[in-house]
Protein backbone atom coordinates (compact mmCIF):
# COMPACT_ATOMS: atom_id res chain seq x y z
CA UNK A 1 0.00 0.00 0.00
CA UNK A 2 1.02 3.43 -0.81
CA UNK A 3 0.24 6.90 0.38
CA UNK A 4 0.07 9.54 -1.67
CA UNK A 5 -1.02 13.28 -1.63
CA UNK A 6 -2.22 15.16 -4.62
CA UNK A 7 -3.01 18.86 -4.82
CA UNK A 8 -6.53 18.95 -7.12
CA UNK A 9 -5.19 20.25 -10.13
CA UNK A 10 -2.50 17.28 -10.60
CA UNK A 11 -5.88 14.49 -10.15
CA UNK A 12 -6.48 12.36 -13.31
CA UNK A 13 -10.27 12.46 -14.59
CA UNK A 14 -10.48 9.02 -13.35
CA UNK A 15 -9.43 9.72 -9.89
CA UNK A 16 -11.61 12.87 -9.92
CA UNK A 17 -14.68 10.20 -10.99
CA UNK A 18 -13.51 7.52 -8.48
CA UNK A 19 -13.45 9.60 -6.07
CA UNK A 20 -16.87 11.02 -5.99
CA UNK A 21 -18.41 7.42 -6.60
CA UNK A 22 -16.82 6.78 -2.98
CA UNK A 23 -18.29 9.91 -2.15
CA UNK A 24 -21.03 9.11 -2.92
CA UNK A 25 -23.17 12.65 -2.20
CA UNK A 26 -25.97 13.15 -4.88
CA UNK A 27 -25.62 16.98 -5.34
CA UNK A 28 -21.66 15.75 -6.73
CA UNK A 29 -22.75 13.09 -8.31
CA UNK A 30 -23.15 14.68 -11.87
CA UNK A 31 -19.73 17.08 -11.13
CA UNK A 32 -17.50 17.31 -14.25
CA UNK A 33 -13.56 17.50 -13.84
CA UNK A 34 -13.20 21.56 -14.20
CA UNK A 35 -15.95 22.11 -11.37
CA UNK A 36 -14.49 19.77 -9.49
CA UNK A 37 -10.85 21.21 -9.64
CA UNK A 38 -12.62 25.11 -9.27
CA UNK A 39 -14.71 24.01 -6.43
CA UNK A 40 -12.22 22.26 -4.72
CA UNK A 41 -9.00 24.32 -5.49
CA UNK A 42 -8.32 24.92 -1.63
CA UNK A 43 -7.82 20.95 -1.16
CA UNK A 44 -5.61 18.98 -1.35
CA UNK A 45 -6.16 14.77 -1.88
CA UNK A 46 -4.77 12.11 0.04
CA UNK A 47 -5.01 8.22 -0.85
CA UNK A 48 -4.12 4.80 0.27
CA UNK A 49 -3.06 3.23 -2.92
CA UNK A 50 -2.73 -0.43 -4.15
CA UNK A 51 0.23 -1.73 -6.01
CA UNK A 52 -2.03 -1.44 -9.18
CA UNK A 53 -2.71 2.29 -8.26
CA UNK A 54 -6.61 1.48 -7.42
CA UNK A 55 -7.74 3.96 -4.21
CA UNK A 56 -8.40 1.98 -1.21
CA UNK A 57 -9.38 4.83 0.77
CA UNK A 58 -9.36 9.09 0.12
CA UNK A 59 -9.56 11.85 2.51
CA UNK A 60 -9.69 15.23 1.66
CA UNK A 61 -7.91 18.29 3.39
CA UNK A 62 -9.89 21.90 3.41
CA UNK A 63 -7.61 24.60 3.37
CA UNK A 64 -9.97 26.91 3.84
CA UNK A 65 -11.82 26.89 6.49
CA UNK A 66 -11.13 29.77 9.74
CA UNK A 67 -12.97 29.60 12.77
CA UNK A 68 -13.92 32.84 14.86
CA UNK A 69 -14.00 32.20 18.31
CA UNK A 70 -14.11 35.35 20.89
CA UNK A 71 -13.76 37.85 17.85
CA UNK A 72 -10.49 36.22 16.78
CA UNK A 73 -9.83 34.38 13.87
CA UNK A 74 -8.27 30.81 13.93
CA UNK A 75 -7.26 29.03 10.29
CA UNK A 76 -6.91 25.32 10.77
CA UNK A 77 -6.89 22.85 7.92
CA UNK A 78 -9.77 20.33 7.90
CA UNK A 79 -9.65 16.77 7.25
CA UNK A 80 -13.11 15.76 5.43
CA UNK A 81 -14.25 13.15 2.74
CA UNK A 82 -12.70 10.14 4.66
CA UNK A 83 -14.25 6.86 2.74
CA UNK A 84 -12.32 3.56 1.95
CA UNK A 85 -13.02 1.74 -0.84
CA UNK A 86 -14.02 -1.29 1.06
CA UNK A 87 -14.87 -1.77 4.50
CA UNK A 88 -13.16 -3.73 7.31
CA UNK A 89 -9.88 -4.00 5.50
CA UNK A 90 -8.62 -1.60 7.77
CA UNK A 91 -8.16 0.90 4.82
CA UNK A 92 -9.30 3.83 6.59
CA UNK A 93 -7.19 3.14 10.06
CA UNK A 94 -3.87 2.94 7.58
CA UNK A 95 -4.90 6.23 5.70
CA UNK A 96 -5.80 7.97 9.24
CA UNK A 97 -2.29 6.77 10.62
CA UNK A 98 0.05 8.21 8.14
CA UNK A 99 -1.83 10.95 7.25
CA UNK A 100 -1.84 12.27 10.88
CA UNK A 101 2.24 10.92 10.95
CA UNK A 102 2.58 13.71 7.84
CA UNK A 103 0.61 16.53 9.35
CA UNK A 104 2.81 16.37 12.49
CA UNK A 105 6.14 16.30 10.58
CA UNK A 106 4.48 19.36 8.34
CA UNK A 107 3.03 20.83 11.47
CA UNK A 108 0.03 21.81 10.05
CA UNK A 109 -2.62 22.38 11.96
CA UNK A 110 -5.15 19.99 11.22
CA UNK A 111 -8.53 19.03 12.69
CA UNK A 112 -11.52 17.49 11.60
CA UNK A 113 -15.52 16.72 12.36
CA UNK A 114 -17.46 13.41 12.95
CA UNK A 115 -20.93 11.77 14.41
CA UNK A 116 -20.53 10.34 17.70
CA UNK A 117 -21.11 6.57 16.18
CA UNK A 118 -17.74 7.12 14.80
CA UNK A 119 -15.34 7.49 17.68
CA UNK A 120 -14.83 3.83 18.22
CA UNK A 121 -13.23 4.20 14.65
CA UNK A 122 -10.79 7.33 15.32
CA UNK A 123 -10.46 6.13 19.00
CA UNK A 124 -9.00 3.26 17.95
CA UNK A 125 -6.45 5.36 14.82
CA UNK A 126 -5.23 7.32 17.95
CA UNK A 127 -6.97 10.81 17.36
CA UNK A 128 -7.79 12.66 19.68
CA UNK A 129 -11.63 13.64 20.27
CA UNK A 130 -13.26 16.75 22.10
CA UNK A 131 -16.65 15.26 22.46
CA UNK A 132 -19.57 17.06 21.69
CA UNK A 133 -17.66 20.67 20.90
CA UNK A 134 -18.71 20.47 17.32
CA UNK A 135 -22.21 21.54 18.04
CA UNK A 136 -21.34 24.42 19.16
CA UNK A 137 -20.14 25.76 15.89
CA UNK A 138 -22.30 27.72 14.01
CA UNK A 139 -22.28 28.04 9.66
CA UNK A 140 -24.33 30.38 8.26
CA UNK A 141 -27.11 29.22 6.33
CA UNK A 142 -29.35 31.98 4.35
CA UNK A 143 -29.08 34.72 7.08
CA UNK A 144 -29.29 32.44 9.97
CA UNK A 145 -26.78 30.98 12.33
CA UNK A 146 -27.05 27.22 12.68
CA UNK A 147 -25.32 24.17 14.78
CA UNK A 148 -22.76 22.25 12.74
CA UNK A 149 -24.23 18.61 12.26
CA UNK A 150 -21.60 16.77 13.56
CA UNK A 151 -20.81 15.92 17.03
CA UNK A 152 -17.35 15.70 17.72
CA UNK A 153 -14.06 17.68 16.78
CA UNK A 154 -11.13 15.66 15.81
CA UNK A 155 -7.70 17.01 16.59
CA UNK A 156 -5.19 15.51 14.30
CA UNK A 157 -2.58 18.11 15.35
CA UNK A 158 -2.65 21.51 16.75
CA UNK A 159 -0.84 23.39 19.93
CA UNK A 160 -2.14 22.91 23.29
CA UNK A 161 -3.65 26.36 23.08
CA UNK A 162 -5.90 25.83 20.33
CA UNK A 163 -6.43 22.64 21.54
CA UNK A 164 -7.96 24.57 24.64
CA UNK A 165 -9.96 27.08 23.10
CA UNK A 166 -11.40 24.52 21.07
CA UNK A 167 -12.21 22.22 24.09
CA UNK A 168 -13.80 25.43 25.81
CA UNK A 169 -16.51 25.87 23.42
CA UNK A 170 -20.08 26.15 24.49
CA UNK A 171 -23.68 26.87 24.58
CA UNK A 172 -22.15 30.86 25.62
CA UNK A 173 -19.14 30.55 23.98
CA UNK A 174 -19.68 29.55 20.11
CA UNK A 175 -17.26 29.43 17.00
CA UNK A 176 -18.16 30.70 14.03
CA UNK A 177 -17.40 29.23 10.47
CA UNK A 178 -16.31 32.24 8.43
CA UNK A 179 -16.66 31.50 4.05
CA UNK A 180 -15.08 33.92 1.97
CA UNK A 181 -17.60 35.66 0.00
Amino acid sequence: MKYQIKETKDLTETEIEHILKLWDISAWNTMKSVYFRSFFKDSEFHFLMNAEENILAIMRVNFDFTLKIADTDYTFAEAVGLVAAHKNKGYGSVLVSRFKENVIKKNIETIGFCHSDLRPFYEKCDVEILHDKAKMIKESIGSEWVNCEDDDILIFHTTQERKELLNQLSPQNNAYLITKE
